[in-house]
């Protein structure tokens, strides 16, 4: 499903019967998608037949696409703002993985 296509009047209140919000609606099923592309993820590592860790990868290639389309329609609807990386944070960060990296 592509979250960025359901119609503006889909998502901008609340749905005739239903008491949540659509805000809050997205944050659970953004959490949901995490809790599932994890599982999975642990699914796919840890599997020892090829064919079957191969369509691991296929399901948790399409749940990362659906989180991303949620966590997108999320950000375009001011629900999920992420602010922009300041350069030192992200040289520091980049200097923590090298150092681990090199310790390996």
């Amino acid at each position: 499903m592509n979250f960025s296509q359901i119609s503006g009047s889909q998502m901008s209140g609340n749905q005739p019967g239903t008491s949540i919000p659509d805000k809050d609606l997205m944050n659970d099923v953004l959490s949901s998608q995490k809790f599932i592309t994890d599982t999975y993820n642990s699914f796919t590592n840890e599997c020892a037949t090829p064919n079957v860790r191969d369509e691991f990868m296929r399901i948790l290639n399409e749940e990362h696409q659906i989180q991303a389309d949620v966590f997108q329609t999320m950000q375009q609807r001011g629900w999920y703002q992420v602010p922009a990386a300041e350069q030192q944070k992200i040289q520091q960060a980049k200097q923590k993985f090298e150092n681990s990296r090199a310790q390996v």
